[in-house]
C-alpha cells in the first residue's frame, strides 16, 4: 500500500511529473544520491514529494532556492547511508542530510536546520567558527558579528533556550533535561537539537501544511513530554524565527536582484 502525506498548499509543478534532477536543478544541491534499493516507481514518487516539500519550506522561509541548499553546499541523500534505528540524520563532515526510504518522512525540517545551523555559525561568529553549530557557541561566547541578521538569529536562540526574562533555561530545556534523565543520554537537551525540534514546530504551524515535510510537534508522545515548544513560549520562537527568515529571504533575494 502506497503511503499518502497531508498537503495544503499551492502547486509548485503546475501537476507535472518531476525527478530528482530536476530537485537539484532548481536547488542546485551539491549533489543527491540515491540508494540503489530505490526502485524506479520509488524514485518518481519521492522526487515529487521532494520537489513539493522543499518549494513549500521556501515559502514558509519567504527564501529562496540558495537558502534550501545553502547557497549549493548542501548534499541529499535519500535510501543511503542510514543508520540502525535512525530514519534521517544530518552529517556534519560532509554537509549532508540522508532520509530512509521507508522512515524518513516528516524529518526534512529538523535535518534541513541542522544543515543551517551548522552552515551559520561562521556568519554568526566568523571564520575561525566554521562547522560548528552556531546554536552551540551561542550558549558559550558573546562576541556574535554585529549585523541585524545576526541579531535576529540570536533572538531565536533566545527564546528556544531561556525563558521570557532572558535569565533562565527555558520549559523547553528544562522539559528536554529530563528526557536525557529518564533515557540516561545526553542528547534532547544538546543546543542543536532543541533548536531543530523548535524549528520543526514553527514549520508546522504555519499556515503552509506538508507532512512529508514536517510533522509529530503536537500530537505525539514526545510533544506530550515537552519535546516541542508549546504555550507562550511557542508563540515567542514562531514570532522569532519569522521575523528571522523574513529579512533573510529579503537579503538573499535583493542580492540575487544585483548578481
Amino acid at each position: 500500500m502506497v503511503k499518502t502525506f497531508y498537503r495544503r498548499g499551492p502547486d509548485h509543478r503546475a501537476g507535472s511529473p518531476v525527478t530528482f534532477l530536476d530537485v537539484r536543478r532548481r536547488f542546485q544541491f551539491r549533489s543527491i544520491e540515491i540508494g540503489r534499493w530505490v526502485t524506479e516507481p520509488e524514485k518518481q514518487r519521492s522526487a515529487a514529494l521532494f520537489y513539493d516539500a522543499l518549494c513549500d519550506l521556501m515559502l514558509i522561509l519567504g527564501g529562496t532556492e540558495s537558502l534550501i541548499s545553502l547557497r549549493g553546499n548542501l548534499a541529499l541523500q535519500y535510501g543511503i547511508g542510514g543508520r540502525p534505528g535512525v530514519s534521517a540524520h544530518y552529517t556534519p563532515a560532509t554537509r549532508s542530510f540522508a532520509l530512509a526510504k521507508n522512515a524518513g518522512p516528516g524529518s526534512i525540517a529538523h535535518e534541513w536546520f541542522h544543515a543551517f545551523d551548522h552552515y551559520i555559525g561562521e556568519k554568526l561568529f566568523g571564520e575561525t567558527q566554521k562547522g560548528r553549530f552556531a546554536s552551540t557557541l551561542w550558549l558559550t561566547r558573546d562576541d556574535a558579528i554585529s549585523h541585524p541578521l545576526n541579531d535576529r538569529l540570536q533572538a531565536c536562540f533566545k527564546a528556544i533556550l531561556l525563558d521570557d526574562s532572558g535569565g533562565e533555561p527555558s520549559d523547553l530545556f528544562r522539559h528536554s533535561v529530563k528526557a536525557d534523565k529518564i533515557a540516561g543520554v545526553q542528547y534532547f537537551s544538546l543546543p542543536e537539537e532543541m533548536c531543530a525540534r523548535a524549528f520543526e514546530a514553527f514549520v508546522q504551524d504555519s499556515d503552509c501544511k506538508n507532512a512529508f515535510l514536517v510533522s509529530g510537534t503536537r500530537e505525539t508522545e514526545d510533544a506530550r513530554m515537552g519535546l516541542y515548544p508549546s504555550g507562550d513560549q511557542r508563540e515567542r520562537i514562531n514570532h522569532a524565527f519569522r521575523d528571522y527568515y523574513q529579512l533573510l529571504g529579503r537579503a538573499l533575494r535583493a542580492a540575487e536582484r544585483q548578481s
